[in-house]
Formats: structure tokens, sequence, C-alpha cells
């Protein structure tokens, strides 16, 4: 059974355009002017109970108007929407009684009482029996390690302590979904290792579909088994982190640092009839060869070093998680095409590099040879 069902949902809203001056003022006061402005464009993805989703995109993309329809807070302009079966925005409070909703920058927890207090009244606004809701609170609470925070108002909680008391306020009622809208924002590293943990358990354990919506994609690593990517409102990949990383990956670098630096022609014989391995020289004493994923590392390194040359030291360096997004960002698309003219431009833009580099590296072995 499908815990999110959506198919081309639109939103549109009509933002007021501001005419300039005084006199744009007073014709807005009489008359004004909108524009419309889609958020969310036509998008359909299906998520299935059970399944860890991270949907990420840039600032504006439409992340969040996304989750306040699946979450019943927004009506769509059109197109179809299913959360558990219910339409969220018809079927509000029977819908509501099955999903657990926490947004990293609003809080709905109460300013000036005590946290138990809090939950008290989520208890009561989800008509949770007290025999159940002791039962769910103790085990929340011994989890995230919260027992001597129940009685401090939340007001003098800091940023970690009130995520994780608002974890467990979205999870009183043990909703089937729940919709995790950039859960760790500003946390340090121990309170994002401990929410992850939390996440995976509650999943592994009870079966909780988890939508997550961040900006940090060491959470997407971490926790999501399928990333749906979103760019100006639209879907520009929906699949498996692995599955981006293998499409979108350039190669690897690897840096040598010699003790005396061997000439260009001789580096490009040590990896002579490895097909993509090229080389450049960095400085003096550097340089970095570069190769495909097809190419395996250990010959490219066994080719070098059994040539007997002068390595002080060797630098692997992968293309992170970060760069592949970061480039599909600057895209727009995440499709194969885009992915060859992206390879194609850096292919061109190490050539040009290597011949600009080539030169500069041979007028620096001419100074430093003996003059006559």
């Amino acid at each position: 059974m499908l815990a999110i069902d959506v198919r081309d949902l639109r939103k549109q809203f009509q933002v007021q355009k501001n005419r300039e001056g005084l006199g744009g003022a007073l014709k807005d006061l009489f008359k004004r002017e909108y524009n419309d402005i889609t958020a969310v464009n036509d998008i359909t993805f299906q998520i299935p109970q059970g399944e860890i989703c991270g949907y990420i995109g840039e600032n504006g993309a439409g992340k969040s108007t996304t989750i306040k329809m699946l979450t019943g807070i927004l009506v769509p302009t059109s197109g179809h929407l299913q959360v558990n079966g219910y339409v969220p925005y018809k079927e509000r409070e029977k819908f509501v009684r099955e999903i657990g909703v926490v947004f990293g920058q609003r809080s709905q927890l109460w300013w000036d009482i005590g946290v138990i207090e809090s939950f008290q009244l989520l208890r009561k606004v989800y008509r949770v029996p007290e025999a159940e809701f002791r039962v769910r609170l103790d085990e929340l609470v011994e989890r995230l390690h919260l027992g001597d925070l129940l009685n401090r108002p939340v007001r003098k909680l800091s940023l970690g302590q009130r995520m994780r008391c608002e974890l467990v306020a979205s999870l009183l009622h043990n909703p089937s979904i729940v919709f995790l809208d950039e859960p760790t924002i500003g946390l340090d590293i121990v309170v994002k290792t401990e929410i992850r943990e939390f996440l995976k358990k509650i999943n592994r354990e009870h079966g909780t579909t988890i939508l997550l919506t961040t900006h940090d994609l060491q959470d997407i690593e971490a926790l999501c088994s399928r990333v749906i990517m979103l760019d100006d409102g639209r879907i520009i990949y929906d699949g498996s982190l692995e599955e981006l990383k293998s499409r979108w990956r350039k190669g690897r670098e690897l840096q040598f640092q010699f003790g005396e630096m061997p000439s260009h022609d001789v580096l490009k014989q040590l990896t002579e009839g490895l097909e993509g391995v090229h080389w450049t020289i960095d400085n003096e004493l550097t340089a970095t060869m570069w190769l495909p994923h097809e190419v395996n590392v250990s010959d490219a390194l066994a080719r070098v070093v059994g040539s007997r040359a002068d390595i002080r030291d060797i630098k692997i360096t992968e293309t992170n998680t970060d760069d592949i997004v970061r480039e599909i960002y600057q895209s727009g698309s995440a499709s194969t095409e885009a992915t060859e003219k992206l390879s194609q431009s850096s292919v061109t833009a190490e050539a040009v590099n290597e011949a600009v580099k080539v030169p500069v590296a041979a007028a620096s072995d001419r100074e430093k040879e003996p003059q006559s």
C-alpha cells in the first residue's frame, strides 16, 4: 500500500506587484496588480509504506510548499493527492491523527510551560489514552535522553534539546507517517547523530514512513534509501542516492608530491594505455592524475609507484555528494544528457588547463638549467 500518492500536483500563488513611488502606492490602493507564481509544477511521485525518502532542492524549489500540501496546511491548485488513503485538506481531523510533523524553524511546544505539560496537552489534542501515552512517552524519553528536561520550560532549552523534544511531540500518538522539514538545522554533530540513529530505529521497529527535507546531505546519506530532487517546482531526479552518484561522479584525482619532479612526457608514458587518464602539473613538485571510474586505482598507482619515482606523498580525492548535487542544481537537470554535457565540458576544461600548464612547467625547467 502507498503511504503517499501524488499525481500532477500543482500549487500557484498570487503575489501582489507593488508599483514605485507615491503615485504607484495610490494606484495599488485602488487597483492592485498580481503576478502568478508556480511554487510546485505538476509533480508526480509515490512513496510506499515504511520507506525513508529524502526530498531535497535549493531554497525556493518548492519543498516546504509540498510538505504543507501533504500535511493539509495548503490546498493544491490542481492534481491528485492522497496520504494514508486520505485527501489531507478535505479530511483533516481524521488525517492528522496518523501523521507527525516537525518544522525545524517552528515549534509545536508551548514556550512558557514545562515540556511535560506540552506533551500532556498534545495527548489531549490527539486523544491518546493515558496508559498508551505513558508507555509511548517512557520509550521516547529513554531513547532521546530527555529525563532531565521534562520539567524545564521550553524557552530554557538549547536548540538541540528543543529539537529532540519536538521529535517526541510529533511521535506521541504513534503516527504511521512523519514529515520532517529540516529537523537538524543548526544542530551540532553529536545531536545530529543521535537524531539520525533514533529515526532509523523507529523506521526499523515500527515501519514508520519518513519524508525528510533538508539541506544537510549527510542526513540524506545516513537515512534515505531514495531521494527526490526538486528544482523550480519540478522533479528533476527520483531514485536511489547510489544511482545518482554513479551517474554524476566524474572520476578520481590522485595527487602526487615528488622529491624530484619527472617531466610531463615521462608521467604520460607511465599511464599509457589506461583510457581516459591524463596528467596536470600543479607546481614544480606536484602533479595530479585524473582517472575515470572505469580505471582501477590500484592499476594506475602500481604503474607510478613501480617506476621508482621519488614519491613523497599521495592524496586520493573522490567527487563527494555535495559537489554532485551542486552541479545538478547548476545544470537544472539530473538527466543522462545533462551528465554527458557536464562531462564533455569538464574534459574540455581539463585539456585547456593541461595545455596551459605544460609550457609553464617547461619554462620553469629551463630556468633551472645551468647557464653555459
